[in-house]
């Protein structure tokens, strides 16, 4: 799952981008409203994580504008505004949630696995296709009751296709959701990857539509 982060005060915006790193997110930073917009015009991303006072465009009018123009991307507000009033704003004008700092770095996990839990439709904090119980939350997979020991790549990809089933998502969909703009990607990496988890998982969880990309099919 990518993430873009848009937060001015640098300690805080590496601490955040280092802790959701370790979670296994992509993360893209940015330190202000301008290169903000810039970044969700270029970029896909899964979830924003935005703070309200920011330089040269105020997170208020970014997230109006996102609204305004039909953009559906979950954002978590992230700020000292800290009154009722400053929160009925936030929500009003399209956030999906909202955290006031300060904050503990669990919580803003737990907010995210919710936020991107209702985008995909689930209503329990696992997946289960198949014999296979995929747990974001713990980090863990099984198939027919037995443990599954994936990479963190591999992890991330299986969490993407099956967030995404019956829908094919091209390679570089898949990149765009893995990787993080300071991260090198070698040019076969997703399918080093497609090809690992084939080889434990079995060759007809996740098909190759050629020429186009990758898909797990919806259960018959």
């Amino acid at each position: 799952m990518r993430l873009l982060l848009i937060e001015d005060d640098t300690l805080l915006g590496d601490g955040i981008q280092a802790g959701l790193t370790q979670a296994n997110y992509a993360v893209d930073w940015v330190t202000d409203g301008e290169a903000g917009e810039h970044a969700l015009r270029v970029e896909n991303y899964d979830a924003l994580i935005l703070d309200l006072t920011l330089p040269k465009k105020d997170g208020l009018r970014i997230l109006k504008s996102l609204r305004g123009g039909g953009d559906m991307i979950p954002v978590l507000i992230l700020t000292a505004r800290d009154t009722i009033d400053d929160k009925v704003i936030g929500l009003d004008s399209g956030a999906d949630d909202y955290l006031v700092k300060p904050f503990d770095l669990d919580e803003l996990n737990a907010r995210l696995r919710a936020l991107l839990r209702r985008q995909s439709g689930r209503a329990t904090p696992y997946i289960e296709y198949g014999n296979l119980r995929f747990d974001p939350i713990a980090h863990t997979l099984t198939q027919n009751g037995e443990s599954v020991t994936l990479s963190q790549r591999e992890f991330a990809i299986l969490q993407v296709l099956l967030e995404n089933v019956g829908k094919i998502l091209s390679r570089t969909c898949l990149e765009d959701s893995l990787y993080s703009w300071n991260e090198m990607i070698e040019s076969n990496a997703v399918e080093v990857h497609i090809h690992h988890l084939r080889k434990k998982l079995g060759k007809e969880l996740i098909r190759t539509v050629r020429g186009i990309g990758y898909m797990i099919p919806k259960q018959i």
